[in-house]
């Protein structure tokens, strides 16, 4: 894995960085296991394969252990709070501590359950590389406003890298600031949009060790792929086939040319 890059890294450089880290997705096949929320669960499967990662998703006590332990990255996603996921993510949490992977943290929905709140905030407290939430999710699990100070705030604070998702994206790992612009209104009309932008993000830090950069292109990754399939989509059902087509074609001369990156 290779250390952070220089915090003086230009807008190009970042994008540059941005589509090596997902030419390394697409080499080398990363295994991501992910614990995630049941009615996102087949489409982040394929958009995980649609960029060259390979998925699993037992939650099986006897077996996810082991799963884990044969992974490259784990994803923790509290879209669907039952007892079944709960228990799971310990013994995942458990097996990737044990093997030093990199995990993900999906805090979904907590601002609507104060359990579900209390929950994420105990797994924050176990140091995933990265937490990918929307702006409403940021507040309930830092008491603040989702306003980029705050966020640079609470990702020191967790000494963890953020990925602040909705119109921009911010990614900050408490001392570097990103923001991108890419994206397109028909993302917000498919479900399950926030849970496979958090499942590229563990794709990415299964190849890439600086947690800011895989953020930065997972995000931007399906950022473009999204302003592609928009391009060709007559609405919310082509769309979400036309972005698994646009994340499997993505090349980098797209990437570099469509970014919106500062």
């Amino acid at each position: 894995m290779r250390e952070p890059h220089g915090l003086q890294q230009s807008a190009q450089e970042l994008v540059a960085t941005a589509a090596d880290v997902l030419e390394r997705v697409r080499g080398r096949s990363p295994r991501v296991h992910c614990i995630t929320n049941s009615v996102a669960q087949a489409f982040t499967a394929n958009v995980l394969l649609a960029l060259g990662a390979r998925p699993s998703m037992t939650l099986s006590g006897e077996e996810i252990g082991a799963f884990v332990a044969a992974s490259d990255a784990l994803l923790v996603n509290l879209g669907t709070f039952d007892a079944e996921r709960r228990a799971a993510t310990e013994t995942a949490l458990d097996a990737a501590e044990d093997e030093g992977l990199p995990w993900v943290l999906d805090p979904v929905l907590i601002d609507r359950s104060p359990m579900r709140a209390a929950y994420a905030k105990a797994l924050l407290v176990r140091a995933p590389q990265a937490v990918r939430l929307n702006g409403s999710e940021f507040a309930a699990l830092a008491g603040a406003a989702p306003e980029p100070g705050a966020v640079q705030h609470a990702a020191r604070e967790a000494s963890t890298v953020i990925g602040l998702t909705g119109k921009v994206d911010l990614v900050t790992d408490g001392t570097r600031l990103v923001t991108l612009e890419n994206g397109d209104a028909l993302m917000d009309r498919v479900t399950g949009m926030g849970c496979v932008a958090s499942a590229l993000v563990a794709a990415c830090l299964a190849v890439e060790g600086d947690a800011l950069a895989a953020s930065v292109a997972a995000l931007l990754g399906l950022g473009i792929s999204g302003e592609v399939a928009a391009e060709r989509a007559n609405g919310p059902g082509s769309f979400a086939a036309a972005i698994l087509d646009a994340l499997h074609r993505l090349d980098r001369e797209t990437l570099i040319a469509r970014a919106r990156v500062q």
